[in-house]
């Protein structure tokens, strides 16, 4: 019997060869991925003073408390052709505070958070443009002189929210 030699194929015809390429060229490709998405988004700061951090938030504490104490409440209603938030205190004080302070902070990105101080319209409710706002998850804090009241919202699904102090804060 004459056996003829096997006819020698090219290795870049042998599947196998091309498995063995791609494991480790995919491991590559998704390193550069993460890496290209670590330097492009921003994680923010970690803060390096946390005792600071902490007194300040004994202050936010008690900022809530007097809320409770006092008894404030607010309806915040949003008007999408407007493009605005009407904000309604209800004060058991007659005297309503000459400005607030209206953050709406995005649940993730920072970049997309937005600080207002605004003061009452002739109505005495409170207006905030909402243009240029980013659909998503927003936390909002309505704070004036000595207290804040705080909630979550969702643009522009939520048309109404209704804002109350946090209830059962410990005494101190």
């Amino acid at each position: 019997m004459n056996a003829t030699p096997p006819v020698p194929v090219a290795w870049y015809r042998v599947p196998f060869v091309w498995l063995l390429i791609a494991l480790p060229l995919t491991a590559v490709v998704g390193g550069f991925t993460t890496l290209w998405l670590a330097l492009r988004s921003d994680d923010g700061l970690v803060v390096d003073d946390y005792y600071r951090r902490g007194i300040e938030i004994n202050r936010t504490l008690d900022r809530d408390h007097a809320a409770a104490t006092r008894g404030v409440s607010a309806e915040i209603r949003l008007d999408d052709a407007r493009r605005e938030a009407r904000i309604t205190l209800t004060l058991p004080m007659p005297q309503r505070p000459a400005r607030i302070q209206v953050q709406l902070l995005h649940a993730t990105i920072k970049g997309h958070d937005r600080q207002v101080t605004t003061s009452p319209d002739a109505n005495g409710d409170y207006r905030v443009s909402l243009r240029g706002l980013v659909p998503g998850h927003y936390y909002i804090e309505l704070a004036a002189d000595d207290w804040r009241l705080v909630g979550s919202l969702r643009f522009p699904d939520d048309a109404r929210l209704r804002l109350v102090p946090v209830p059962d804060l410990p005494e101190r």
